[in-house]
């Protein structure tokens, strides 16, 4: 079965791997020179099913929860399972029983608890929430990853400006996100901005969680004493660099959570478009010939996986049909 898949980010990544182990002959087209190039690039990795259920439909959890052993096996060693820590300021602990009111898989951890599990925040959170059965990876390190098996499994990039013919294909998977609003229909573009910090007077084990009424903040460390801090959800479809207002209110929740972030370095700052349907939850729907597996909103890595298998389920049903018709006509 020869397949191409149009869109080289995290759902097309995740697409290939499924057709490639089933089989398929899988080809690769993206205008951009390498790889997981767009939103995917700035996302924050949280494979954290239980916590995205508080602002999400139950199909985030029930289809998000096989995310973490998937990737485990895509990426092996790449994903760090230590859970999530959800915390508030003094003054908004009631966004945290409203958060737990939302949510299952977790237990309330005091301030004793807070400081074993991240030592650097002792003292600051007497109460928190912790999902322990969360985990995180680098999405950079994991799409890098997920490229080079493809690649050893024998599927074909074309990226930048080498081309090919889609018409050769007889199946064709157009995973290109945001570049579809207006054309898929129903699908909208939901901008989203994040930074990342660098400080080597900080450590974190795992995704902090930073409730606010107003603006919810996440913080995700990587490697060499980097932090990912994130992100604002914006109801548009323009790119460009990140806005002052963002910039802003993204550092003071980042130095609300420990004042060394003060004296952080910012090392980045970045912008996706990410695609979104109405009720924020990914589609697999097929027009005009082409399978389109988009709409993963805030959920690109957590719920890929699941898509990418139904994804993979309808082509190998038509590709069954197609062959067994072959057959009655040769008979």
């Amino acid at each position: 079965m020869d397949v191409l898949i149009k869109g080289a980010g995290v759902a097309g990544l995740t697409v290939a791997l499924e057709l490639s182990r089933r089989g398929a002959c899988v080809t690769f087209c993206d205008p951009a020179h390498q790889p997981g190039r767009g939103a995917s690039w700035f996302a924050g990795g949280m494979l954290a099913p239980w916590c995205e259920r508080e602002s999400a439909d139950e199909a985030v959890l029930t289809l998000g929860q096989s995310a973490l052993d998937w990737w485990d096996e895509a990426t092996p060693g790449l994903v760090v399972r230590k859970g999530t820590l959800v915390v508030a300021q003094g003054r908004d602990k009631a966004e945290l029983s409203r958060f737990a009111s939302r949510t299952t898989g977790y237990r309330w951890v005091d301030e004793a608890e807070i400081a074993a599990l991240e030592p650097d925040l002792a003292g600051r959170f007497p109460i928190g929430l912790f999902f322990e059965g969360e985990g995180h990876l680098d999405p950079r390190a994991a799409l890098n990853a997920l490229h080079e098996r493809l690649v050893s499994l024998g599927v074909d990039f074309h990226l930048g400006a080498d081309v090919v013919d889609e018409k050769a294909f007889p199946h064709r998977v157009d995973c290109t996100g945001a570049a579809q609003a207006g054309r898929l229909a129903g699908l909208r573009g939901v901008r989203g901005e994040m930074l990342y910090l660098a400080t080597d007077e900080l450590a974190l084990s795992r995704p902090i969680r930073v409730l606010h009424p107003r603006i919810p903040l996440y913080i995700v460390p990587r490697d060499k004493g980097r932090f990912m801090v994130g992100a604002t959800m914006i109801e548009t479809q323009e790119s460009g660099p990140i806005t002052a207002r963002s910039m802003m209110e993204l550092l003071n929740a980042a130095y609300a959570l420990h004042p060394a972030f003060g004296e952080a370095q910012i090392i980045e700052t970045g912008t996706g478009v990410r695609p979104a349907f109405a009720d924020n939850l990914p589609r697999v729907v097929e027009n005009d010939g082409t399978l389109f597996v988009n709409g993963a909103h805030r959920h690109g890595f957590l719920l890929s996986p699941a898509m990418a298998q139904q994804a993979a389920g309808i082509l190998l049903s038509k590709e069954v049909s197609h062959e067994n018709s072959r057959q009655w006509a040769r008979a």
